[in-house]
C-alpha cells in the first residue's frame, strides 16, 4: 500500500498556517482538482478528495493535534478498517465541505450542499459517539484487532430514513421551496441587504412529513447495536485518541453519520513499567546471588526471558533485552526492556544468620570500593540512551 503523503504537503502550507491559510489553501485545491472541471480524470478526483481529507483534519482543532503529535497513524490511517479522513466519499466532501465556497464557487450549486441542486441546502452530520477501550501492554505493543458493540443511531429501513410513512409521504416544503433557507431582504440606507436563515417550517430539511413512519415514529432513524471491527495500530499511548469515519450516529431524517471516536486506555501490567517504547523491569535479587552470579528469568511482554548475573553484580545496574520493547507509532523501530537490578536486603535474620554475617563484616572484600565505573542510577539510564 502506499505511503500517505503528508496533510500539510498537500494543501501547501506550513504547520504553524491559521486557521484561515488552511481554509484558504483547501479552496485553491478543491477548485483546481474539482470534478466539474476535470470531468472523466481519475487523478484529478484522487486529488481532490486527497485534498479534502487533508482540510478535514487541518480545519479541526483536536484532530490537528493528534496530527502533528502522531502523524497518520493517530488518525489511524496505518490501521485500516476506515479510521480518519479516508473513508470520505464524493458526497461526504460536499455535504462537508460545500459551504467553504459561499457565493464565491465557480461552479453554482455544486459546492451548495451536493450535486444536481439542493438550492444551498447544506446535508447535516450526525452526532460523534465517543467510547474507551482498554488494551493490555501485549496489545499495544504487536497492534490489535477488537470487534467492539456500539449503540448508534442508524437510518430507519422501513422509510430510507426520512420519516415518512413507507418513505412515500414526503413533499417538497412550500415555504422554502425545498432549499431549507428563506431569504429576507431590507432596505437600509445603503440598499437591500439580503440575509439567509434556516426556514422555520422545515427546520432547514428542505421537505415536509405526511403520515409518520411507524417504525421510526418519524424520526428517520433507529436504535441499533452494531459490533464494530476497529484495528489498532502498535504504539498507540493512554489517553490517544483515533476516530472511525461515519461510524457515529445519523441525524434524524436524513443525512451522514458521525464520526467513532476511540480513546485509548492504557491498562497496567503486573509487573512491566512503559516508559515511552521502551519497557522496564525491576529485578530483585539477594546478595549473595548478587555476590555470586546466577541465572534467572524475567517476564518480557512476549513472555519470559533467561538472563545472567555476573558475579559481582552491583545494585543498580541496568540490563537492556534489546528489541524487547514497543513498536514504535507509524514505524518500524522497536524498543528495548531495560531490567533494573536490586539487591534485595533481609529485614529479619535468625540468630545463626547474624552470627555468620558479623564474621564477614569486617571482611576487606565486604567494604564498598567504588570505582569510576560503578556509576549511579541516573548516570547509567543517561548513558543508555547517550
Amino acid at each position: 500500500m502506499a505511503q500517505k503523503r503528508d496533510y500539510y504537503e498537500i494543501l501547501g502550507v506550513s504547520k504553524s498556517a491559521s486557521e484561515e491559510e488552511i481554509k484558504k489553501a483547501y479552496r485553491k485545491m478543491a477548485i483546481k482538482y474539482h470534478p466539474d472541471k476535470n470531468p472523466d480524470s481519475k487523478e484529478s478526483e484522487e486529488k481532490f478528495k486527497e485534498a479534502a481529507e487533508a482540510y478535514e483534519v487541518l480545519s479541526n482543532a483536536q484532530k490537528k493535534a493528534q496530527y502533528d503529535r502522531f502523524g497518520h497513524a493517530g488518525m489511524g490511517g496505518a490501521a485500516g478498517g476506515g479510521f480518519g479522513g479516508g473513508g470520505m466519499n464524493m458526497e461526504d466532501i460536499f455535504s462537508n465541505f460545500g459551504d467553504i465556497f459561499g457565493d464565491e464557487s465557480p461552479f453554482g450549486s455544486f459546492f451548495s450542499g451536493g450535486r444536481g441542486g439542493g438550492g444551498g441546502r447544506r446535508q447535516r452530520k450526525g452526532s460523534d459517539l465517543r467510547i474507551k477501550l482498554k488494551l493490555n501492554l501485549e496489545e499495544i505493543a504487536n497492534g490489535v484487532e477488537k470487534k467492539i458493540k456500539v449503540k448508534r443511531h442508524v437510518a430507519c429501513k422501513s422509510c430510507q430514513g426520512n420519516g415518512s410513512k413507507n418513505g412515500t409521504d414526503l413533499k417538497t416544503c412550500g415555504t422554502c421551496q425545498g432549499s431549507g433557507q428563506v431569504k429576507r431582504v431590507q432596505q437600509t440606507m445603503l440598499g437591500q441587504m439580503v440575509t439567509s436563515s434556516t426556514c422555520p417550517t422545515c427546520s432547514g430539511e428542505g421537505k415536509s412529513v405526511g403520515a409518520k413512519c411507524e417504525a421510526c415514529f418519524g424520526e428517520g432513524r433507529v436504535l441499533e447495536e452494531e459490533i464494530i471491527p476497529i484495528k489498532i495500530p502498535s504504539g498507540v499511548s493512554n489517553d490517544m485518541q483515533l476516530s472511525m469515519s461515519s461510524k457515529g450516529n445519523v441525524p434524524p431524517r436524513g443525512g451522514i453519520a458521525g464520526d467513532l471516536l476511540i480513546v485509548i486506555e492504557e491498562e497496567e501490567h503486573e509487573f512491566l513499567h512503559r516508559d515511552g517504547n521502551n519497557v522496564i523491569f525491576d529485578l530483585y535479587v539477594s546478595f549473595v546471588d548478587a555476590a555470586l552470579g546466577t541465572s534467572v528469568e524475567v517476564p518480557t511482554i512476549t513472555g519470559k526471558a533467561k538472563i545472567t548475573l555476573e558475579a559481582g553484580t552491583q545494585g543498580g545496574k541496568i540490563l537492556r533485552l534489546k528489541g524487547k520493547g514497543i513498536k514504535e507509532l507509524n514505524g518500524y523501530t522497536i524498543g528495548d526492556q531495560l531490567v533494573h537490578v536490586n539487591i534485595w536486603t533481609p529485614k529479619q535474620l535468625t540468630s545463626e544468620e547474624s552470627e555468620l554475617l558479623e564474621k564477614l563484616r569486617n571482611s576487606a572484600n565486604f567494604a564498598p570500593q567504588p570505582g569510576k565505573s560503578d556509576k549511579g542510577f541516573f548516570h547509567k539510564v543517561k548513558d543508555m540512551f547517550s
